[in-house]
């Protein structure tokens, strides 16, 4: 979508209240550069666009923006951080959000800036009563199904109301193995899978003080099981399939009736002309407890050492403005924005995909996505002993109790 600048009337919120350049470092009525940094090329554009919206309206402000793959990106924010050298406003996830509150590497932002976003996205950029990141991205899992191989199995397609049983019952029709063909993938994957059936069976990933395992609740092996299952019934295909191809991947080869995928693959199915067609999307099925989806936002963190903190809080504070997250919006990528009632731009992007009715569905049953001080450390040990389970290999209920076993090991020393 052609991006045309605002006037810079209409961008007020975002002029500095102590004025630009006037932080350490910067001489006096001088420009000051402060550096952005990001992991994905597909936000190049977007991102762009946000810095010259900032920029004419604070132009003694310049925005260096650097782009760092995800392979990279937190090696290099690591080293940079041991330095002392971090840019001064970056991406940040909640996975990691506490160690780098903890440490000392990222700043407090002020709460008010946050006002009218999804708390289930911005709770989890808390550490220890203060708010440590400004959010401006939401992911959300999904449901994907393939109508085509609905159409011809004679299968009415997910609606809103779909329950566990409902998934299972399609995907045993979906499932013809002539034709080599499955209902449904069952990847190994948390946010998008079985951190949401774990909820929604009644469970828990953690508990809500972050002390203890929810691993070993009957309830939680139930989320997890509720993959195998698929697995062992055959509507799913083997753990192994997923070794050499990503799913996302795999969903696109046109032989598997559903995926719970993010919403945000929208942009990657949509590029596919002939593939967009025969898709759509719905919101997550319901579990046996309630309805829960597991929310990741990506906030914008600014360094505790910048020379520039007045530049680089009120930089962080647009890219959370409805302004900002319009921008991001009508860029039509990867990314929807988490500001309500900015989105329209995204969801018309993609017309033929119900985005806006799984959105609408999904967020008023969000939960943050479940984490840590250690989060990394502990997810390992889930990883690696889940492995096994959706293998065949050992029963899930011996691998969550292991699991349970570890993680609060790691989680008393936290």
């Amino acid at each position: 979508m052609r991006f045309r600048l605002p006037l810079a009337g209409l961008l007020g919120l975002t002029v500095l209240a102590a004025g630009c350049g006037s932080s350490g470092g910067s001489a006096a009525g001088g420009e000051v550069t402060i550096s952005y940094a990001i992991w994905d090329k597909n936000d190049q554009p977007s991102s762009e666009k946000i810095i010259a919206a900032f920029q004419q309206a604070n132009p003694k402000v310049k925005v260096k923006l650097e782009i760092t793959p995800w392979e990279q990106y937190w090696t290099k924010l690591q080293t940079a951080a041991s330095g002392g050298a971090t840019p001064d406003v970056f991406w940040m996830n909640s996975l990691n959000v506490r160690m780098y509150a903890k440490g000392g590497i990222i700043a407090p932002v002020e709460e008010s800036k946050a006002t009218g976003l999804p708390g289930a996205v911005v709770d989890g950029y808390r550490y220890d009563g203060k708010l440590y990141a400004l959010p401006h991205h939401v992911s959300i899992p999904a449901l994907w199904y393939n109508k085509q191989l609905f159409e011809e199995a004679g299968v009415e397609p997910p609606t809103a109301d779909w329950t566990w049983d409902d998934v299972k019952a399609a995907a045993k029709k979906l499932t013809d193995p002539g034709k080599q063909q499955f209902g449904i993938l069952a990847p190994m994957l948390n946010q998008v899978g079985y951190y949401n059936t774990m909820l929604q069976a009644g469970g828990q990933v953690i508990s809500p003080d972050g002390k203890q395992s929810g691993f070993g609740d009957p309830a939680s092996v139930q989320g997890l099981e509720f993959w195998t299952g698929l697995i062992e019934e055959k509507s799913a295909p083997a753990a192994e399939v997923y070794g050499d191809t990503d799913p996302i991947q795999l969903f696109q080869s046109g032989k598997y009736g559903m995926f719970y995928g993010g919403i945000w693959f929208a942009s990657t199915y949509w590029a596919d002309p002939q593939f967009r067609e025969r898709i759509d999307v719905a919101p997550l099925p319901k579990g046996p407890a309630k309805e829960a989806v597991i929310l990741l936002g990506l906030a914008n963190a600014v360094s505790a050492k910048t020379a520039h903190p007045k530049e680089a809080a009120a930089f962080a504070e647009f890219i959370a403005s409805e302004q900002a997250q319009k921008i991001i919006s009508d860029s039509a990528g990867g990314a929807l924005s988490l500001r309500p009632g900015t989105q329209d731009g995204w969801f018309k992007a993609f017309p033929s995909f119900h985005l806006k009715e799984t959105y609408d569905a999904s967020m008023p049953h969000g939960v943050p996505y479940p984490v840590s001080l250690n989060t990394a450390q502990w997810q390992e040990a889930e990883t690696r002993l889940l492995a096994d389970a959706w293998a065949g290999k050992r029963p899930v209920a011996d691998a969550a109790k292991e699991i349970a076993v570890q993680m609060n090991e790691i989680l008393a020393k936290e």
